[in-house]
C-alpha cells in the first residue's frame, strides 16, 4: 500500500534509540499508518487495488488468541511484530546492494513511502476520512479499548 501516514510511537522510538533484542537491525520502523492498497495477493478477497485502509499490529491469525479475536495476544506477536523478518527469515525490503533490512516492523515498517502489511492487521475505512491523520487514530483507538 501506499502510505498516507503513520503516528510516531513510544516503541517506534525505542525501536530507533534503544537496542531491542529482537529487533534485527537495518530496519525500517513505523506502525499505526494509514494509505491506499495498491496491490493485492492471489487469495485476498476482501480488499481491493484503491481501497482506502489503516493498519495495525500483525497476528498469526490460528493461536487461540487469534482465534478469539484478540490479536494483540497472538503466541506470535513478537517475532511477528518486533524481529522486522517474517518467520521464515524473509523480508519485503532491501538496500542496493542486495542487503536485507527488516521491513515487517509491526508488520508494516511504515515509515516509508509503501507498506507490505498482512490482511490480519488491515482494515478498510471510509475514501472521505483524512488518511493524513488516521494512523495515529487506529492506535488511540486500541488503546482505549484496552487492546
Amino acid at each position: 500500500m501506499e502510505v498516507a501516514g503513520a503516528g510516531m510511537c513510544h516503541t517506534d522510538a525505542l525501536g530507533r534509540s534503544s537496542p531491542i533484542p529482537l529487533v534485527q537491525y537495518p530496519a525500517v520502523l513505523g506502525h499505526e499508518c494509514a494509505g491506499i492498497v495498491q496491490e493485492v495477493g492471489p487469495d485476498i478477497a476482501t480488499l481491493k487495488v484503491g481501497d482506502h485502509v489503516v493498519i495495525s499490529l500483525d497476528s498469526c491469525g490460528e493461536c487461540s488468541a487469534c482465534v478469539r479475536a484478540q490479536p494483540a495476544y497472538c503466541s506470535l506477536f513478537f517475532p511477528l511484530n518486533f524481529s522486522g523478518y517474517r518467520l521464515d527469515g524473509s523480508t519485503p525490503l532491501t538496500r542496493e546492494d542486495g542487503t536485507p533490512v527488516g521491513g515487517r516492523w509491526f508488520g508494516q515498517s511504515s515509515f516509508a513511502s509503501h507498506a507490505v502489511a498482512s490482511v490480519r492487521g488491515i482494515v478498510r475505512v471510509d475514501p472521505s476520512l483524512h488518511l493524513d491523520v488516521l494512523g495515529p487514530w487506529v492506535a488511540r483507538c486500541r488503546l482505549e479499548r484496552g487492546r
